[in-house]
């Protein structure tokens, strides 16, 4: 998925070298980090405290669905939690909507969440002794909104995920993903431009799950939100999110889109963590042509004329297809009448394998 499908370039969102340490001795670590640059595992050993997230920075854009994704214990949840305050940074600044939100007055703070960020857990804590409508209206009412008003505005999100014929229902009446689209509509009544999601679907069957996946992310971009969305699965990640951010032992080790990630891995963590995914509908004609430099030194005095023509935005899957029909060894990537570069089989079997011709191994 592009960026530059995302959103504007707009940054909602801006963390800047985030820290947080658990523990009673948490100062005294965190010094010990910014002086002798101590980790996870030192932090523990010489503190017995906890270094949940690691100098972490990234910016999430408007109209933008950002994921974080990592194994049990990387620092994913305590990150999406520092970036509405719901636990206080050791060290660095979460910037959104221009607003240092350590700067914040308690009820500056309250107004922005109320407002501006809504957040759905794995656990989605419906009330049970009441309804679909009450427990999707709760935000507002809390903010002190007239009921007929939040009535209202619960109602038309409700009808929005899909449950508008549910609205006098009880949760134990729901399905868990029924009960997933009450705490999503509860998070939009308020209308906010950003939405945390801490692994809201991890607990449904497949089958569920790949259904809301592709409801959040139509739903989301529909509406114009902005959304962080926590993961320890990279399929969900790919299938979600617009960029990924990869974290381990509390530090994001590479940030991009999932195409970049996979041809660009920045360690072998990150390389064997995508090693498994298929490449098939992830990888781009763009990622995996050659220059028409390159494929004349390949085909000196070649006709491009006469090759098939493919758009930069083609996937491997579409690019294999018509490499098949083809009486040609190669498929000319055009835009808008220009041509950029060319598939060759070879670069085609690389961007399978998950690597770009371009590389200089591969040069």
């Amino acid at each position: 998925m592009s960026v530059a499908n995302a959103g504007t370039d707009e940054v909602l969102i801006d963390c800047q070298s985030l820290f947080k340490v658990f523990g009673d001795k948490s100062e005294a670590a965190m010094k010990a980090i910014t002086e002798r640059g101590l980790g996870k595992k030192d932090v523990l050993r010489d503190f017995s405290c906890v270094l949940g997230v690691s100098n972490a920075s990234l910016k999430v854009r408007r109209g933008e669905i950002f994921c974080i994704m990592g194994l049990s214990g990387s620092g994913k949840s305590t990150l999406i939690r520092l970036l509405n305050k719901l636990i206080t940074p050791s060290s660095g600044k979460v910037i959104v909507k221009g607003r240092d939100l350590s700067a914040l007055s308690a009820v500056e703070l309250r107004q922005m969440r109320a407002k501006n960020i809504g957040m759905v857990f794995q656990n989605v804590a419906l009330l049970p002794h009441r309804t679909v409508l009450e427990n999707a209206a709760f935000g507002l009412e809390v903010q002190g909104v007239a009921k007929t008003e939040r009535n209202r505005t619960a109602t038309e999100a409700l009808e929005k995920v899909g449950l508008g014929d549910w609205l006098t229902r009880y949760p134990r009446e729901l399905s868990g993903g029924m009960q997933q689209r009450v705490g999503l509509a509860r998070a939009l009544a308020s209308d906010p431009e950003i939405i945390l999601m801490d692994e809201p679907f991890s607990a449904l069957d497949p089958l569920i799950r790949r259904q809301l996946q592709d409801e959040f992310r139509e739903l989301t971009k529909s509406l114009g939100k902005s959304a962080v969305f926590i993961t320890h699965d990279l399929d969900e990640a790919i299938r979600i999110g617009d960029r990924i951010a990869i974290m381990k032992d509390g530090a994001i080790i590479q940030t991009g889109t999932a195409e970049h990630i996979i041809l660009n891995p920045a360690d072998d963590y990150v390389a064997e963590f995508v090693a498994g995914i298929s490449r098939l509908h992830l990888i781009k004609a763009h990622s995996v042509m050659v220059s028409l430099a390159d494929y004349e030194k390949i085909r000196p005095g070649a006709d491009l004329g006469t090759l098939i023509h493919t758009s930069p935005s083609a996937d491997i899957d579409e690019l294999i297809t018509l490499m098949i029909r083809s009486d040609q060894d190669a498929l000319a990537v055009r835009e808008n009448d220009r041509l950029l570069g060319v598939v060759t089989p070879r670069s085609l079997l690389l961007g399978v394998k998950g690597e770009s011709p371009n590389h200089p191994a591969h040069a």
